[in-house]
């Protein structure tokens, strides 16, 4: 095949190979492997791996009405931890409980700027493409994330902004505004999260942000919305759950002179609000290391130090809160018994403790324009007391939100918040059904209903949107619109918040039991409300008389109406609403305003602030485009790889994601635009292979027709083909499969051929000039080293010539020589010990060199000797060394001691009595010896026992002790310098303790006098005498010592009265 036949094969195949999806089964699989080298593989691509991996989009499914098919299609994907899958543009995520590795910054640039469909699912990707939305429509987006507590809402979110942190683009000011916007998650989530059953991070509230881009595309700002805060988790908790991790941090991780400032303990089993659960530690959460977060992002959000001090004042009197206890009085009226806590309140919210303490055990009542103070029971004590706690809470966390939200704001005045684009990031908690459901039940699945409403609204438009845009007949979608049950809630004056509102504010004995009764009077006839009372005798076995049902879209849920009417008041008597606006804590300033107290209108109930505020964020909501996250929990053990059918099932419809999908497959389940779908599937006819040159729709014409698409599976749109069923899609997936083996087969003999006849050219030509290349540089090489040995030889010669000459140019060669040659000898021949005295000679040149180099060759052994001693040896030396200082040549029997190593002790402890040794204690001996000793009248010899200790040396016979001498007191010590042992320790004689000198001999004299020497300091005290020594018999008397040399050792005491040693000459001078 020649050049250009190859060529024109390499044409053909371009497009193709280039969406290299052709040689990998599935995408998800191998988003890794082609990440790397950025290839973008096409979603398709992931059809070959169906039957193992299931499809990745439910839209895809074959059987879409059936929920088993729907749950095993997750099942395959969790398996192979594929947690990301699309119903249309709605995002599945399943959480996996485990990293997977797949959001690092690689990732997020894998999605960045790519197609929707051009890459697998990931939240990413619907970031991403709502971003780019946002940047090429100039609309308003908001990503909706929904999902139960565990399902993975709350990490969802926090990938969502960490995306947008780290892809958009930044400047100073908007680097602070990403830290800003990530550093408020931790602190949220700090007082607005909880341990539940469900969940260790369960957010306990419900969270839309906005965040605000410049015309770059750079986030400059943000906002936050909460909503229902569950305030009643502050005052109470099921068993196993806790309450908000503040209190937690703060008590585990708080320095202690904080909690001595705010009076709290560290040990949560101290404070009632934290006990109810019986759940103070978690071995998921570390409390200790989530504080430090959370002081740090409140730095960096902008709190100031008093701000924060006069924050955790307001966390700490909560707990105080609830260690207020209440005794009952006779009459029944309650009052505290804790004044403690009264004193910890009052300084930590800045009130006064008497108004405090009275507005606990008392209630306000103003009748006929007259106050009046009722006591409370303790009943209605304790109920007020958490009433305020909840008040408090409830409005600081407000605050915190408000506080949060000043220091997101774009305070820059040439900055036009008008022109600004979002993102609104909704993070909400899904349905709820549990054994129990109550109030906060009721507000979050109203909510659910409004979201499923306003997706369905959506969904349904931008179908519409789309076939008009492209000439597609509209067919209407058949589905329940749940508008019915909305309006069962919301509608006025006969909806169920509006009955809730009317009984709550009815004068009479309203109660829980009286709502339910007026519910069953005014709704008791809707299709989708049922009571105890209403229901066949069936339904009357699963529910109970408290109770009522709401046939809900994603099911029947039964609500217990105790405490409806409590929840939904949320009243705080007036006296303690009193006591909180005189507070002088500035948070609590702003949270409670004095217009409260002045303002004749009654508040709004929980319920009707819920629906407002609801109302709002569907009007947000409907002004902006949205993106759906379903998150779904695999298991409620948070185990990684445990997929429980039941629960996914359970949430697969309380999601409503069969719905979702039923709506997206109404019409058409595969549409793409020509050019896309063209470029993919072109290889399979004939006309349109290697390329198509008319229009785009008469080339997917002729496609489809090759591939004997049915009219009624597909519609042609002005950019867009529409294929009806996924069997349709898959059959001509399966068709390139097969063709793309083909094609790679060829392409790859061709290329194969080809490449290794151009391989072969270049190598012969490469081989040719690399030869003749080489011969001139070895030719070079030869030459350059003849010149250069040439040199070297007369230069040598000439140096050796005027070697006895100074040094020239003529003999510095040489010289340089002679000084190497010297030095490699000397290095070959250094001497190995200390004791090696041999040295090479060395030339003229280098005398005084070497001179300085055997110097310092010395002193390096010498170091090198001295430093392998080990200590033991070390401090043999050092007393070796004074016994020279002492004795060399002038202690006739010295060089006889030299070889002798001297010991710590001539006593063993058997040696010495033990009545002495307990007469010492605990004083350390140093050295003992055996000596005789001398009478100082009569010279008589007696044997004794040499001690020295630290401070003195002791004279001992036997167990007594017969002298001490200080060594303070020890004047010098006298020796002769012939081999006798003799030696005389000189006393001072003002010393009233000491008889006189001491005259001692001892067989080991030279080893005795060094220690003795060393123990008390008198190195330069001792005497080597000649021919006699004197010394004190007693006050004004004096005793001679007379020496001689003798054939051997003799003492005896003289005709003339004085001692006469007689010693043999070892040593001649």
């Amino acid at each position: 095949m020649d050049l250009s036949n190859i060529g024109n094969l390499m044409r053909k195949t371009q497009a193709s190979i280039v969406e290299k999806g052709y040689f990998f089964k599935n995408t998800d699989l191998v988003i890794a492997a082609v990440g790397s080298d950025g290839i973008r593989v096409m979603m398709e691509s992931a059809l070959t791996a169906r039957d193992r991996v299931g499809v990745q989009d439910f839209v895809l499914l074959e059987n879409y009405t059936s929920e088993v098919a729907f749950i095993e299609n997750l099942r395959k994907r969790f398996k192979e931890n594929l947690i990301y899958t699309y119903i249309g543009s709605v995002l599945v995520s399943m959480n996996p409980y485990k990293d997977l590795e797949i959001y690092t910054k690689q990732h997020m640039e894998r999605y960045r700027g790519v197609n929707f469909y051009e890459v697998s699912p990931h939240i990413y990707a619907v970031a991403d493409n709502a971003y780019r939305s946002m940047r090429t429509e100039r609309r308003d987006q908001c990503i909706l994330i929904s999902g139960e507590s565990g399902a993975g809402k709350t990490e969802a979110s926090k990938k969502v902004l960490q995306y947008y942190a780290i892809t958009c683009p930044a400047s100073e000011h908007v680097q602070t505004v990403k830290d800003r916007l990530l550093q408020s998650n931790p602190v949220l989530e700090a007082f607005g999260n909880a341990k539940t059953l469900r969940n260790d991070n369960s957010s306990r509230f419900g969270k839309y942000m906005d965040i605000q881009f410049d015309f770059k595309g750079a986030p400059v700002g943000g906002h936050i919305i909460n909503y229902l805060l569950e305030k009643s988790r502050v005052v109470h908790q099921s068993h196993g759950e806790r309450n908000f991790h503040i209190f937690y941090q703060l008590i585990e991780g708080g320095e202690e002179d904080l909690l001595r400032r705010l009076g709290l303990e560290k040990n949560p089993q101290q404070y009632q609000y934290l006990v109810k659960g019986n759940c103070p530690k978690v071995s998921s959460i570390n409390d200790r290391n989530d504080w430090k977060i959370v002081r740090k992002a409140l730095s960096i959000i902008g709190f100031t130090d008093d701000e924060v001090e006069e924050l955790l004042n307001i966390i700490a009197s909560v707990l105080h809160l609830g260690n207020v206890q209440y005794g009952g009085e006779d009459s029944g009226s309650a009052y505290i018994t804790t004044e403690t806590q009264i004193k910890y309140l009052a300084r930590l919210l800045g009130v006064d403790g008497t108004v405090l303490k009275e507005a606990l055990t008392h209630k306000k009542i103003i009748a006929k324009g007259e106050e009046l103070m009722s006591p409370l029971n303790q009943e209605q004590a304790a109920s007020a007391r958490d009433a305020l706690s909840k008040a408090i809470y409830g409005r600081t966390f407000t605050w915190l939100v408000n506080k949060i939200n000043d220091s997101l704001a774009f305070k820059d005045d040439s900055f036009n918040s008008k022109n600004a684009s979002v993102i609104g990031l909704l993070d909400i908690y899904g349905f709820e059904v549990f054994q129990n459901n109550s109030f906060e039940q009721f507000c979050i699945n109203y909510c659910n209903e409004k979201l499923q409403q306003l997706f369905i609204e959506l969904t349904l438009k931008s179908e519409q949107e789309e076939y008009e845009a492209e000439g597609i007949t509209w067919e209407p979608v058949q589905y329940f619109n749940n508008k019915i049950i909305c309006d069962l809630v919301e509608e006025k004056f006969k909806g169920i918040i509006s009955i809730l509102d009317e009984e709550c504010l009815r004068p009479g004995d309203a109660s829980d039991i009286t709502f339910l009764e007026k519910l069953e009077d005014t709704v008791g006839g809707h299709a989708h409300f049922l009571t105890h009372k209403l229901a066949d005798g069936k339904t009357r076995k699963v529910m109970g008389r408290e109770e009522f049902r709401l046939i809900h879209y994603a099911g029947e849920v039964n609500y217990n109406v105790n405490g409806f009417l409590d929840k939904n008041n949320d009243l705080l008597f007036r006296n303690l609403k009193e006591a909180m606006c005189m507070s002088e804590n500035k948070i609590l300033t702003q949270c409670f305003d004095r217009e409260e107290l002045t303002d004749k209108k009654r508040p709004e109930t929980a319920a009707t602030q819920f629906k407002n505020s609801l109302a709002k964020l569907m009007e947000i909501l409907m002004s902006k485009e949205p993106s759906y996250v379903r998150c779904i929990k695999p298991n409620d053990a948070k185990q990684a790889g445990r997929f429980d059918e039941v629960l996914i099932r359970h949430q697969v419809k309380y999601l409503g994601l069969m719905e979702n999908l039923r709506v997206r497959r109404a019409g058409f389940a595969y549409r793409r635009r020509y050019e896309t779908f063209l470029q993919r599937y072109k290889s399979l006819c004939p006309d349109t292979w290697p390329n198509w040159d008319g229009r785009l729709v008469d080339g997917v014409s002729t496609l489809v027709k090759h591939l004997g698409y049915k009219p009624e599976e597909y519609k042609l749109g002005r950019t867009k083909i529409f294929i009806r069923f996924p069997k349709t899609l898959f059959a001509t997936e399966d068709a390139l499969e097969v063709r793309k083996h083909s094609l790679a087969t060829q392409l790859q003999s061709s290329w194969k051929g080809y490449s290794q006849k151009t391989k072969y050219r270049k190598m012969r030509q490469s081989a040719i000039k690399i030869q003749a290349w080489w011969r001139g540089i070895l030719a070079c090489r030869k030459a350059k080293r003849r010149r250069e040995a040439a040199n070297t030889i007369r230069r040598f010669i000439k140096g050796f010539i005027y070697r006895h000459q100074p040094r020239c140019p003529e003999n510095e060669y040489f010289l340089d020589y002679v000084r190497y040659s010297f030095l490699m000898k000397l290095h070959r021949s250094l001497p190995k010990t200390v004791l090696d005295k041999s040295w090479p000679t060395p030339p003229p040149a280098l005398v005084e060199a070497s001179e300085q180099l055997r110097k310092l060759c010395m002193q390096n052994m010498v170091w090198k000797y001295c430093k392998n001693i080990n200590p033991e040896w070390k401090h043999q030396l050092e007393q070796k060394m004074v016994a020279s200082e002492i004795f060399k040549d002038k202690k006739d029997n010295y060089p006889q001691s030299v070889p002798k190593l001297f010991v710590d002790t001539r006593l063993n402890g058997e040696d010495i009595n033990p009545k002495l040794q307990q007469a010492l204690g605990n004083e350390k001996m140093k050295y003992a010896v055996p000596v005789t000793k001398y009478d100082r009248n009569g010279y008589k010899a007696r044997n004794r026992q040499l001690l020295l200790m630290a401070n003195s040396a002791i004279i001992v016979e036997e167990g007594k002790l017969k002298q001490c001498i200080d060594y303070s007191s020890l004047k010098g010590i006298s020796v002769s310098s012939l081999s006798d042992g003799m030696f005389v320790l000189h006393v001072t004689c003002e010393d009233n303790k000491q008889k006189g000198d001491v005259v001692l001999q001892c067989e080991h004299v030279i080893e005795t006098l060094t220690k003795v020497a060393i123990c008390a300091d008198k190195m330069n005290s001792i005497n080597i005498n000649q021919g006699s020594i004197k010394f004190n018999v007693a006050q004004g008397k004096e005793g001679i010592i007379d020496f001689t040399s003798g054939s051997e050792l003799l003492i005896a005491k003289a005709k003339n009265g004085h001692l006469s040693v007689t010693a043999p000459r070892l040593n001649s001078r």
